[in-house]
């Protein structure tokens, strides 16, 4: 149905949004949301700010001047880049951020973002030739940010133990448990009133 995500929203940052894409990390049920172009074509067109208008190319909607291959494997690596990144830098693996990582993401957020344009009327949109691979940059350049900053000592996992996602916590006190609280927030309080009754 037009107008409803296909991907979860909320997570405080483009980046943790981004990483998120892949669902119970390190489990047996893990889930890859981005298997192929078409998935991150849509994921472009939900997060990113270019209203590119998609072709048909093979039964897939895209955006012109993509190959997909090697874009889906690009934006996989971005993704585990900027997770690793992220995690070594708030201490959770136990070491420094990879170098790898750190490099790719250097790379990544070198290439040009999308840019703004007014129109006759005075509407702004944005503009790219290669629009995922702009908004991959505005994803690896959030990553940057986020890690670069006291930013990083708010990033949290989610509450829900089978949920575990990273978000930006941008709350006032800083004590913000769940990803979501519609979706993991809503199950815990459930759960809480199911185990008092």
């Amino acid at each position: 149905m037009p107008g409803i995500p296909r991907f979860r929203h909320g997570a405080g940052r483009l980046c943790l949004d981004f990483v998120r894409t892949l669902r119970h990390r390190g489990r047996p049920e893990v889930e890859e949301e981005l298997p192929d172009i078409g998935a991150l074509s849509a994921w472009v067109r939900e997060f990113g700010p270019v209203h590119a208008d998609p072709v048909m190319a093979d039964g897939e909607v895209q955006f012109p001047a993509v190959d997909g291959g090697a874009a889906i494997v690009d934006a996989q690596k971005l993704r585990e880049a900027a997770y690793h990144l992220i995690e070594g830098s708030r201490g959770q693996t136990g070491a420094p951020p990879c170098p790898k990582a750190r490099e790719l993401i250097n790379l990544a957020a070198a290439r040009p973002v999308p840019a703004p344009q007014l129109d006759a009327a005075g509407g702004l949109s944005w503009w790219a030739d290669e629009p995922v691979a702009a908004t991959l940059s505005l994803v690896a350049r959030d990553a940057l940010d986020l890690v670069g900053t006291d930013a990083i000592h708010r990033v949290r996992n989610c509450a829900d133990p089978t949920c575990r996602a990273l978000f930006y916590d941008g709350s006032r006190p800083g004590s913000r448990r769940w990803c979501s609280m519609d979706a993991c927030g809503n199950r815990a309080k459930k759960a809480t009133l199911r185990a008092r009754s």
